[in-house]
């Protein structure tokens, strides 16, 4: 290089061998240089194993020293220092661990490898300590007494540690260890002494379900009782002891005890809320599908609904189609018990929930004064007067619910002709004729609408009451021109209607 420069390329030409990568990777890897290996020594006498043994523990040491909290030099040592075990015991490896599980925050593999270190090569003497201190320390793995079957020591550890009332892992080991060991009696009292520290449904079936496993049936029921009693009959304890409950009914299902498991369905579904209890519905369904019979079939269905009648309603109230739908599941079931002479509590009880749907259907007065908001609001009181008369056959009480439908209608902004003619046809086939006459009168007075004409005429044709239905087609005509005007003013918004009623008086 001259003044700076890069020197000249004389030939510029590709050289006749080209060099590839595998060549130049294989040239380094020749001209590296051989990696050191420690020379083997033997040790041919006590003494230089002693000066052996020194030196490699001073090493360790020194390694120990410079990474403490490593793991992994702490086993690496207490291996070799269990590879050196040819005099006496391992003074010093025991001494290692034990200065291992000091500097960590979580000494448990280091406790667990030291106690597998012992309850493999020591006396029964040494072997339990370092497990016992490892129960003390941390929740590890008890399976090192074990692989010395030295049951009692392992049994040992395990209730010093349960003292500490450890996680739910913990418990379950003790457990498997006594059924290895087919103590089942001490593996049931494990779980008494669980569900008295953790008394949550989870536990309580476990313990069942071991109790059945082992074919202690009245000892699992007996446990079901008890969980029972503990949660008690409260709504928001049953609702916690949903869980116990079905597994205590699918218990009795594989047993074949059906009763049984009926009446448990029932009962935590006679004290839960509907909307709370939708899976514990579902699988009494199931079991009603499979084991029941049509009656009890078709009663799970209808609870099934209800939670979902329930449901929409408590997110519109006023939305009176599903109040129609719920009325109509409810007087379905008050049919089906008469038809299978059901007896007088069931049907009683059955139109009591008919009726109850009605009374809270009938109380979300629509909110505005509209018409076209009170049409299917009527119809609700309507159907209810209806199911009174034709299914139960109440007529006062139907009676009375026409009379409440028009103190409710606000007659001076608009009225419903269909509940007048209604009314009056009831008193009809109640065979007072004068009340029904009365009643038209009196709507035709104060509200005189096309339709109320027509239908009191009709009445009074199929009376054979030509006279008076002659006058009324008089009276009609005198009112017909000044009928739009008399309407708007005493009765504003009311629209001219047409319609009849059917055969058996329904809407």
């Amino acid at each position: 290089m001259q003044d700076g420069r890069a020197p000249r390329v004389k030939n510029r030409a590709p050289a006749a061998v080209q060099i590839t990568a595998e060549q130049l990777l294989r040239e380094a890897q020749e001209r590296q240089e051989t990696a050191f290996r420690a020379p083997k020594q033997r040790v041919e006498d006590f003494e230089e194993l002693h000066e052996y043994r020194g030196r490699k523990r001073k090493e360790f040491e020194e390694r120990i020293r410079r990474t403490r909290g490593n793991l992994k030099e702490w086993q690496s040592y207490a291996s070799w220092e269990v590879n050196m075990t040819v005099h006496g015991p391992f003074t010093n490896e025991l001494s290692m661990s034990t200065l291992g599980a000091s500097p960590s925050g979580s000494p448990t593999p280091r406790w667990s490898s030291r106690a597998a270190t012992s309850n493999t090569h020591a006396t029964s003497s040494t072997a339990p300590s370092p497990s016992s201190r490892a129960s003390t320390s941390s929740g590890t793995n008890m399976s090192t007494s074990r692989s010395s079957s030295n049951v009692a020591g392992a049994r040992q550890v395990f209730e010093r540690w349960m003292k500490w009332e450890p996680e739910d892992k913990a418990w379950q080991a003790y457990i498997k260890m006594e059924e290895r060991y087919t103590e089942l009696d001490r593996a049931s009292a494990i779980y008494e002494r669980w569900v008295a520290v953790r008394p949550e449904p989870r536990v309580w079936v476990k313990w069942a379900k071991f109790e059945e496993e082992r074919m202690k049936l009245d000892k699992a029921r007996e446990v079901f009782q008890m969980a029972l009693e503990f949660f008690g009959d409260d709504t928001e304890q049953i609702e916690k002891a949903q869980a116990v409950l079905n597994a205590f009914a699918k218990m009795e299902t594989r047993l074949k005890e059906y009763d049984r498991a009926r009446v448990i369905y029932k009962f935590a579904l006679d004290r839960l809320p509907r909307s709370k209890s939708t899976s514990l519905y579902a699988a009494y369904t199931k079991f009603e599908k499979q084991h029941g019979t049509r009656s009890t079939l078709e009663s799970t269905v209808l609870g099934k609904r209800r939670i979902q009648y329930e449901e929409e309603i408590t997110h519109d109230p006023n939305n009176y189609d599903v109040w129609f739908d719920y009325a109509r599941l409810e007087e379905g079931a008050v049919r089906s018990l008469v038809e299978e002479s059901a007896s007088g509590e069931e049907v009683e009880e059955a139109v009591g929930r008919v009726r109850e749907v009605y009374e809270r259907a009938i109380a979300n007065v629509p909110p505005g004064d509209a018409k076209r908001f009170w049409r299917r609001y009527i119809f609700l009181w309507l159907d209810y007067a209806l199911f009174e008369e034709i299914d139960v056959k109440d007529y006062e009480r139907a009676r009375q619910i026409y009379k409440t439908t028009l103190t409710v209608i606000p007659h001076k902004r608009f009225t419903f002709a269909k509940v007048w003619l209604m009314f009056a046809r009831f008193e009809v086939r109640r065979l007072d004729l004068p009340a029904a006459r009365k009643m038209l009168g009196t709507a035709i007075g104060m509200c005189p609408k096309e339709k109320l004409f027509k239908g009191y005429i009709e009445l009074e044709v199929d009376l054979r009451e030509f006279d008076r239905a002659r006058q009324l087609y008089e009276k009609y005509i005198e009112l017909e021109e000044s009928l739009k005007s008399f309407r708007s003013s005493r009765c504003p918004g009311v629209r001219s209607e047409t319609g009849s009623l059917t055969s058996d008086g329904r809407i």
